[in-house]
């Protein structure tokens, strides 16, 4: 049975919190890649920043809906939501817009796993780790569909 291992993409191409936004970008298109693990000095992985990630900086703004009663604003929405929102529209550099969340597998991970994990957490890119969680490796779907060829 095939691993992560077997299949998953080296060296790989990694990003760290100050990149630029523009950076980023570029970079995604050159290398023709979706996305890339967030990584600090020592190259631990801290999160994972997207071509989604970066799309919502041309999002509009959604200003949560309320009333006024008493004096006092009463929202329909989560208000802190907007805030979080606000931080991505404005981002400059991948710390305002990575998500820390990151769905990932060891370089032992079997193949089948991977594909259920893609699958139920809708996750187009997952970094291997080492279990000192440094990035050892990444696995695209692309990765996944060369199986099938």
């Amino acid at each position: 049975m095939k691993r992560a291992q077997d299949i998953m993409t080296t060296p790989v191409i990694t990003v760290k919190l100050d990149t630029d936004i523009k950076e980023l970008a570029e970079l995604l298109i050159r290398e023709r890649i979706s996305g890339a693990p967030v990584v600090d000095d020592k190259g631990t992985l801290l999160g994972i920043v997207t071509e989604t990630d970066l799309l919502f900086t041309e999002k509009p703004l959604h200003i949560p809906t309320f009333i006024t009663l008493l004096d006092a604003m009463v929202f329909f929405e989560n208000p802190f939501k907007m805030d979080k929102d606000l931080k991505k529209l404005t981002a400059s550099t991948v710390a305002d817009l990575y998500r820390q969340e990151c769905v990932t597998v060891e370089p032992s991970t079997p193949i089948t796993e991977i594909a259920e994990l893609m699958i139920s957490k809708k996750v187009n890119l997952l970094p291997v780790v080492s279990p000192e969680h440094k990035v050892v490796g990444i696995i695209s779907r692309t990765n996944m569909l060369l199986l099938i060829t």
